[in-house]
Order: structure tokens, then C-alpha cells, then sequence
């Protein structure tokens, strides 16, 4: 009989610290990941492309780049979930990290335990096809100009194609899957990142405001997303809904 391989998949660590990479090489290898190190921000951008990693845990404090421009950068050249996990003690860099295309933000010193479970959130998010979170193959989600693409993962409004993050994209086929309609935050958090806390309610905030701006920066007159406060956000087409999916 011939065992027939099981891909693991392949996580990428950016950080220079020796000792943490030891650990969470240890750590994921015996939770059944392939892990790759990688101790610069410019070593980790020429090495992407040959690692395909499955998912990224970035430190922003490197010896020679600025880790929100690494993470920008690998954001441009790969849809795997970016995890950033560092001590920075700029107040303002989860906001900045989100903006730039990461996905989750935890803190050091972590708990290797929570760094996991955030691991295994996120790749499951990445994995899962649902067709409220995303529209199915061959779905296409109509909100008057808006159209979403589940095919080609595509977001067309009127003649322009939008360029979208995978977070962006997740929340707003979520929302489009029920138009008109108020979605609570938990509700949208447990969809997109698959739980909810204080941390996944501000990474919602900041991807909500970069989809909003997208949104209102494109010449066609497109669905309104709306905030009610205490509630959750509302993709709406004003005057009257116009909704299809086919």
C-alpha cells in the first residue's frame, strides 16, 4: 500500500528575533505546519514567490525595513492572511497594518496558544468558500452597479473594476448577500475573521472605512454603505434596492 502525501501547510515567519523563530518553529511544526523563516524584510520579499506561504506572521520591527512596507508589500504579491505580531510601541500601527492589508494584530509578549488559534482562524477563513461570505463559483451578486464576480472574485461598479483586499471583498460579499438589510457587527466579524473580539471590532472599522472610500471614490454612482451606530453597517442603493443574484 502507498501512503499517499498530505500537503501541511506552509507558514512564513518574518522576524529577526532567533529565539522566537525557534519557538514557533517548534510550536507550529508539532501543530503539523511547514514552517519557513525569513530574518529581513528584503530576504522575505525576494523569497515569497518560492515559498507560496498559506499564511504570514510578520514582525514590524526588522534590521533593515519598515515592517508596515514589507507588509504592504507582500499584501501587492499574495493573498495569503497576514498575521503581525510585534512589540512596536507605535499606538497607531495595528490601525496603519490594517489599512495596509493585514488581517490580524497580536501583540508581544503572546501567548503561543492565541497565536495559533488566530493561525488556524485565519486559515480557515482563507479556506472557506461559504456562499454568504463569499458568492459561490459562478454566483454573481448584483446591487444596482455593483456586481460581484464569485467566479472570478471579481467587484465591477458600473464600467470600473474595484480593487479590493480579501478582507474587503468577504465583508462586502456578506453584505451583499442580503441588501437592504442592517448586518450586526458580531455577525460580520464571526463571517469574515470567524470570532469576534475588541481587536477583530476595530480591524472591522478601519476595513469598513477603506471599503466606504473605494466605494465612493469610483465615478459610478454605486450602493451606499451605511454605518447605524450600535447596530452594524447597511449596503444599501438608494432610492429603492436593486437586487439580483444569479
Amino acid at each position: 500500500m502507498i501512503a499517499t502525501a498530505v500537503s501541511r501547510p506552509v507558514i512564513f515567519l518574518v522576524e529577526d528575533d532567533a529565539t522566537v523563530i525557534t519557538i514557533l518553529t517548534d510550536a507550529f511544526g508539532a501543530r503539523g505546519y511547514t514552517v519557513r523563516a525569513s530574518g529581513s524584510g528584503v530576504e522575505a520579499e525576494r523569497l515569497l514567490d518560492a515559498l507560496q506561504p498559506d499564511l504570514i506572521v510578520l514582525d514590524l520591527v526588522l534590521p533593515d525595513m519598515n515592517g508596515l512596507l514589507v507588509c504592504a508589500n507582500l499584501r501587492a504579491k499574495t493573498e495569503a492572511p497576514i498575521i503581525i505580531c510585534s512589540a512596536t510601541q507605535e499606538k497607531d500601527d495595528p490601525i496603519l497594518a490594517f489599512k495596509l492589508g493585514a488581517d490580524d494584530f497580536v501583540r508581544k509578549p503572546f501567548s503561543v496558544d492565541e497565536l495559533a488559534g488566530r493561525v488556524e482562524a485565519a486559515l480557515r477563513r482563507a479556506a472557506r468558500h461559504s456562499p454568504v461570505a463569499s458568492p459561490g463559483p459562478g454566483t454573481r451578486q448584483r446591487v444596482g452597479a455593483l456586481v460581484i464576480d464569485g467566479a472570478k472574485c471579481k467587484v465591477t461598479l458600473g464600467n470600473e473594476t474595484l480593487h479590493l483586499t480579501p478582507t474587503e471583498y468577504r465583508l462586502l460579499s456578506a453584505l451583499a448577500s442580503r441588501p437592504g438589510e442592517v448586518h450586526a457587527r458580531q455577525e460580520l466579524a464571526e463571517q469574515v475573521w470567524g470570532y469576534h473580539d475588541s481587536d477583530v471590532g476595530r480591524s472591522l472599522d478601519v476595513h469598513m472605512r477603506r471599503l466606504r472610500g473605494k466605494l465612493n471614490a469610483s465615478g459610478e454612482a454605486g450602493p451606499l454603505l451605511v454605518t447605524l451606530r450600535d447596530f452594524g453597517y447597511q449596503l444599501r442603493q438608494d432610492p429603492e434596492t436593486d437586487v439580483s443574484v444569479s
